[in-house]
């Protein structure tokens, strides 16, 4: 499809229907239940909802959607409930409902997985998931999301929130007990495919109390998932960086909170998380026919799985351990309204992260001096960070309108990567040090809102001394400190026209460090040190944005264009001898635009549409002066989306919902990549019988369609899969 046809297209969808342009949400939480989040019949409630002011908290400090020059969603907790009815998988809901971001894999992976065509910054109650010294592409399935309330979503390179926001900042805030009194909810889950051993079910319970200045909220939930199946019944192989199918899943949350001071000024919280998704071992990967290069790659025979787990042929033995994440994390939250005169924030938090891969036998895992015979290993990598998050934000400072924040942010981070079944070192401790103070006024002159900001970016990685596996000729690497320093300003200027008419201009700067653990394990030459490497700078990017939106009574609608450059941009590339990733690092110019919108001709109706546009280039080779005229493939760029979503609440007590995705074919001859495109159907049914409870039923890929994933139509190690067949879920949920 050509690029006028698919504006045509766009045109032709939104001249009837309009889409929350960046701001996909109603009342901040007003679709939130009486247990403090727990979902019923949200769809009902989200389309009742007040359309009022809309507030964010992504920018540090709570702050009017409005007022905010750049590109925000604010997936609400009714969409987070219609995700969870079709699947559990974390980043679906952002292939659904978020302009900008890729199509999801299906699997704990997110490579490829991108938000306007690089790496997005995951956090969790404000905090990063992320492990950008040794990015797994691991950091999305950190909880359940049954104890997500919303989700904030900022587009755009930022360094507001710390390293890693290339492409913008998706923020889970988790529930909270809302209303006082004691209240329990329950909720069961079934889906399945009617096939062997494809069936998921998932028990989960949440408690909320709150009373005297004290709320509480716990949940806990138990979800098996079987193997799955494409259209035609064929199971889908398991990815090489780990699956969902075929693993069981644990997840315990507790919030505590205590609002004490003048008029409940001050607030002190307390969160505990822990989750972790384990693979069951009971089938293992078996490789399908992919086509020749430069033919259409879904005409072969995908990849799928055998039952039983890998066992040595002689021996009869387990070659490998269970592929997991285990995420831990603790935080205790300060925030004073009062404090002489501003808004202050604090946030201590501990988080560990552990991400073990599936095995193979592949050649740079092999070792003589270890054994003589085939090595079969799997990788580990362990992150450990600490820190301290602070905000503080004065309104009307000197003048009426006039706002300022500052705060600081400090932070250590301790990442590894080793080969479990040997213990042996492939990426050594990396210790990462930051100091990261910044400052933000905003001034409000009537119907304009100017902003402008600095953070400056003060890190060091400490790496000690360390020898290289024996693929890499075990050579010794002199450690050193790696020192990162950069200072980084952003401006906007946001108009407010009246009748919910707005539009915006932004320049913004992101801060990144490069996936520092593939160029150490990838030494193969003696007499290096850890400081002489090349490629190991940091990654500017600087993102210019443009928008326009409108609010009103009956819908909202929004379209952004934005360009985003890096001199010294970070790409990944297969190794075609050990199907391992080598970083490229060569200048990046990306564009794009966003689309959404929102039509309510009634109360009881809402469609919705969003839909993206991305074109990516780079240069041919490393450290040489060339055009940037290289397209960015699949694994950076996705093909243009297309999403829609029809609800209708036909009775007070029950909604019906009936949702389409689209990914449009493309051509890169100039890279030899051709990706064949797709739309899938989706539909969710929600019917409240008064105090019983809410059962709900979703439908993923409703016509059962067999298609390839984007992402699998490019040749890298054990990714030629085809996409889930239909699955039916059964969700029925109860408060007390």
């Amino acid at each position: 499809m050509t690029n006028h046809a698919r504006l045509t297209l766009a045109a032709a969808l939104l001249s009837s229907v309009a889409l929350p342009a960046f701001a996909q949400a109603g009342a901040d939480s007003a679709a939130s239940v009486a247990d403090g989040g727990q979902s019923g019949s949200a769809d009902g409630q989200d389309m009742a909802a007040d359309r009022g002011e809309v507030i964010v908290t992504g920018s540090r400090s709570p702050k009017a959607v409005d007022k905010i020059a750049g590109a925000i969603t604010v997936i609400t907790p009714a969409e987070v409930q219609r995700s969870l009815t079709i699947t559990e998988d974390a980043t679906a809901i952002l292939a659904r409902t978020v302009p900008g971001y890729s199509e999801s894999n299906q699997t704990m992976n997110t490579l490829g997985e991108t938000f306007r065509g690089r790496t997005a910054l995951y956090l969790f109650d404000g905090i990063p998931q992320s492990t950008p010294l040794r990015d797994g592409s691991r950091n999305a399935t950190f909880t359940d999301m049954g104890t997500i309330e919303r989700i904030e979503v900022i587009g755009g390179a930022s360094a507001a929130e710390g390293v890693g926001a290339a492409g913008g900042i998706i923020n889970y805030i988790s529930k909270r007990a809302t209303q006082d009194g004691t209240h329990l909810g329950v909720t069961a889950r079934f889906g399945t495919q009617f096939r062997d051993d494809s069936s998921q079910w998932k028990l989960g319970a949440t408690i909320a109390h709150k009373s005297d200045g004290i709320d509480i909220f716990a949940a806990g939930s138990f979800l098996s998932r079987g193997i799955t199946y494409d259209a035609n019944g064929r199971r889908i192989g398991l990815s090489a960086s780990s699956s969902l199918a075929d693993s069981k899943q644990y997840d315990l949350f507790l919030k505590v909170g205590h609002d004490f001071g003048d008029n409940g000024s001050q607030r002190l919280e307390a969160t505990a998380s822990f989750f972790y998704l384990k693979a069951n071992g009971n089938y293992h990967y078996v490789a399908g026919v992919r086509p020749a290069a430069g033919t259409d790659q879904t005409t072969g025979i995908p990849d799928t799985a055998q039952s039983g787990p890998p066992t040595d042929p002689v021996t009869g033995q387990l070659l490998f351990k269970p592929d997991f994440n285990r995420f831990l994390q603790f935080a205790l939250n300060y925030s004073n309204t009062s404090l002489l005169g501003g808004n202050l924030v604090a946030t201590a938090y501990y988080a560990k992260q552990e991400m073990r891969f599936p095995g193979d036998n592949l050649i740079d895992k092999q070792d003589p001096r270890i054994s003589t015979g085939v090595i079969f290993d799997q990788s580990e990598i362990l992150s450990k960070k600490y820190g301290l998050r602070t905000s503080d934000t004065y309104q009307d400072l000197l003048i009426k309108g006039l706002e300022l924040r500052f705060g600081i942010d400090l932070v250590h981070d301790q990442t590894q990567q080793y080969l479990a079944q040997t213990n042996r070192v492939w990426v050594p401790p990396m210790n990462y040090t930051g100091i990261e103070p910044y400052a933000q006024l905003s001034y409000d002159i009537g119907p304009v809102t100017l902003s402008g900001g600095w953070r400056h970016e003060d890190g060091r990685v400490k790496i000690a001394d360390y020898t290289t596996t024996y693929y890499r000729n075990s050579v010794f690497v002199k450690g050193g400190t790696l020192k990162y320093n950069a200072d980084l300003f952003n401006a906007g200027i946001i108009g407010r026209f009246g009748s919910g008419f707005s539009a915006f201009a932004t320049y913004s700067e992101g801060f990144s460090l490069p996936n520092v653990g593939i160029p150490l394990r990838n030494v193969s030459t003696a007499g290096n040190s850890v400081t002489s490497l090349i490629g190991l700078q940091a990654v500017i990017f600087k993102n210019k944005e443009i928008g326009f939106n409108w609010r009103g009574g009956i819908g909202s609608f929004g379209i952004s264009y934005y360009q985003s450059k890096s001199k010294d941009g970070s790409t990944y590339a297969i190794d075609p001898v050990t199907k391992d990733y080598v970083l490229n690092r060569r200048p990046i110019s990306i564009y794009g635009f966003d689309v959404s919108g929102e039509l309510r001709p009634t109360s009881d109706v809402r469609l919705n549409v969003v839909y993206s546009h991305v074109v990516g280039k780079t240069s041919a080779a490393n450290g040489v002066a060339s055009p940037i005229d290289t397209p960015l493939g699949v694994l950076n760029i996705s093909p243009d989306k297309l999403t829609t979503t029809a609800t209708w609440r036909f009775v007070p007590a029950a909604s019906l919902s009936l949702g389409s995705t689209s990914y449009f074919s493309r051509r890169l001859p100039a890279i030899k990549e051709y990706t064949k495109g797709y739309t899938l159907f989706d539909l969710t049914a929600n019917v409240k019988a008064g105090s019983i409870g809410t059962v709900s039923l979703g439908v993923e890929n409703l016509f059962n369609k067999f298609y390839f994933l984007s992402s699998s139509q490019i040749d890298i190690y054990q990714n030629y899969f085809a996409g889930r067949g239909r699955t039916v879920s059964l969700t029925f949920h109860r408060d007390f």
